[in-house]
């Protein structure tokens, strides 16, 4: 099942994606589970496949919000591909390296991203994020699957300059609408073996990053319960997992995301996110 968060006449709702169509989620049931988050939590997925309806013809377009458009934790791994590491000059890391966003630096499928006026320094990472489905605490590996809802892909769009002021990644990575998640919330009956998962950015058309999910240094499980023993992970919250090589600053010279680029991560079964970029109009 493909979980979708959108807007519609000004309102947000949530469904299923049948192929390419939008199916809503009906009154009676949203007005038990008002957001996908709350369906997670009470464990009524399977009864969300049920209670979707088409949206009315004369219906305005849905437009995709993130596939959670408010997760209570944003959990973001760096250097988690050996290749980026490599392009990075950075020695491989005996922990993961786990940093935030926040929900406001990120927009769904379909909508713009922004590059900041402040800087120029604007760099795409793709990525296969996880979607917490059951609550836990100090998670076992061998248990780990068993807590997720679905997976989805991820942009982690990067102001490099930012990120680099200090130590701490979080001013690079926190700019308003400057990453994205979507299409939708994959369960994993259609993903099959997600070590398979093959992940390609391209922008505009050509691919610039391309790793399987099986190169992951932290793979999902040892994620999972390395983040589960600082934090309790809750239903609906979002674990990314790491970008492979080919990211913008590593290219000679510089590749970096500029007005009219289209961003397309791609991890086959997982979705095929794409948005296109533009320059901040205001500072507000």
């Amino acid at each position: 099942m493909r979980c979708v968060s959108f807007e519609m006449d000004g309102e947000r709702r949530y469904g299923v994606l049948d192929g390419d169509t939008v199916l809503a989620v009906r009154s009676a049931f949203a007005a038990q589970y008002p957001d996908l988050r709350a369906v997670l939590a009470a464990d009524a997925l399977t009864d969300l496949r049920d209670s979707v309806e088409p949206i009315p013809a004369a219906a305005n377009e849905p437009h995709f919000l993130p596939a959670i458009p408010e997760p209570g934790k944003i959990l973001c791994v760096g250097v988690n591909y050996r290749p980026h590491v490599e392009e990075m000059g950075r020695d491989l890391p005996d922990y993961p390296v786990v940093f935030v966003r926040f929900p406001s630096s990120l927009v769904g499928h379909g909508r713009d991203v922004v590059r900041p006026r402040v800087s120029s320094r604007y760099d795409y990472e793709g990525e296969l994020a996880v979607i917490v489905g059951r609550a836990g605490r100090y998670v076992s590996p061998d248990r780990a699957w068993d807590h997720v809802a679905g997976l989805c892909p991820f942009l982690d769009g990067s102001l490099r300059d930012y990120q680099r002021h200090s130590g701490q990644f979080t001013p690079g990575k926190n700019f308003p609408a400057s990453g994205a998640m979507g299409p939708a919330l994959v369960t994993l009956d259609e993903i099959g073996d997600p070590g398979a998962l093959r992940l390609e950015t391209r922008i505009n058309g050509e691919v610039l990053q391309s790793g399987q999910l099986s190169e992951l240094i932290f793979d999902v499980p040892r994620l999972i319960a390395y983040c589960s023993t600082f934090t309790r992970l809750e239903p609906g919250d979002v674990i990314a997992t790491g970008t492979p090589g080919g990211v913008g600053a590593a290219r000679k010279p510089p590749r970096w995301l500029v007005p009219g680029d289209t961003v397309e991560v791609d991890i086959g079964p997982a979705g095929c996110l794409r948005n296109q970029v533009v320059d901040e109009v205001s500072g507000d």
